[in-house]
């Protein structure tokens, strides 16, 4: 026990010290906060490594389809830990009629991606702390704990190499190596750059956040808990999430099922969007 208490405490000092280099580097950060168990731990983090109160905006970005018990918990938190809350939504994907019915990867950059680029020029931010992990999708682990994005808006992760005699293209690595075992982090990016995506919990897993919400006694919507047999392991847009067979009704019982479980975590997510090359396309022009 006491060794995996010394493990959690090295996951949440690594995460503590990412946190407080992107508020000593950057004078405008926003931290994203979806709700969901790994932003709603990413916040407590914060909260901790400036004793009790965050001192940057939080960020929610409302697609105006999500559940009602996020709404719920987003209101009754934001009082309780007095956080400076800015709901951002894209006003004129409701003016073109663009919903998931009709394309779940039209209303995604819409509503998500379009929303927080509006969001992020409204309030110049230069920075924002997101809460994905690498072990959640593939496409994330390709990420690094401060990512830049240029003026457009889009995550380089690749550039693209002409083959000038066959007249095709191959695509080669573009981000430079994180030194992450010495603790070295590239943090200066260039004029080229509109903000730094900064990524506290990459080294995180599924497993490690519901034994630290389990430690910390971090309260989460109650969707993660099981009512008739069926649970959400992700949560989201509620027509973009379906639940999955489970009988853990309380944290412990879900730390016990995670230890044995082969059902991938984001199963319940819209399968066309969680599909790689479409992640990848979103994540290009901006998503989380």
């Amino acid at each position: 026990m006491n060794s995996e208490i010394n493990h959690l405490r090295e996951l949440e000092n690594k995460s503590i010290y990412i946190i407080r280099e992107a508020h000593k580097k950057f004078k405008k950060v926003g931290v994203l906060w979806s709700i969901g168990k790994d932003s709603t731990t990413l916040l407590w983090l914060c909260k901790k490594a400036f004793y009790g109160k965050i001192p940057f905006k939080v960020i929610h970005i409302d697609t105006g389809y999500k559940f009602k018990e996020i709404y719920e918990f987003r209101n009754k938190y934001t009082k309780e830990w007095d956080l400076d809350l800015v709901i951002a939504k894209n006003e004129d994907a409701d003016k073109k009629g663009i919903t998931p019915e009709k394309d779940h990867f039209e209303c995604c950059n819409a509503r998500k991606t379009e929303a927080l680029k509006q969001c992020i020029k409204k309030h110049d931010f230069e920075a924002l702390l997101l809460g994905i992990r690498r072990d959640e999708h593939g496409i994330r682990d390709k990420e690094r704990y401060f990512s830049p994005r240029d003026k457009q808006f889009k995550w380089n992760i690749v550039k693209e190499k002409q083959n000038k005699q066959e007249g095709d293209s191959d695509f080669i690595a573009m981000q430079d190596t994180e030194f992450d075992a010495w603790g070295i982090y590239a943090t200066d990016f260039g004029p080229e750059n509109n903000h730094v995506r900064i990524h506290p919990m990459l080294h995180w897993t599924e497993l490690e956040i519901w034994k630290y919400i389990q430690k910390e006694n971090i309260p989460m919507v109650s969707l993660y808990l099981a009512k008739n047999k069926k649970r959400y392991r992700s949560i989201g847009c509620e027509c973009c999430c379906k639940p999955v067979d489970s009988e853990s009704d309380d944290i412990n019982k879900i730390v016990e099922e995670l230890k044995t479980t082969k059902i991938s975590e984001r199963t319940g997510r819209v399968q066309n969007k969680e599909n790689h090359d479409i992640m990848q396309k979103l994540r290009h022009l901006g998503y989380m």
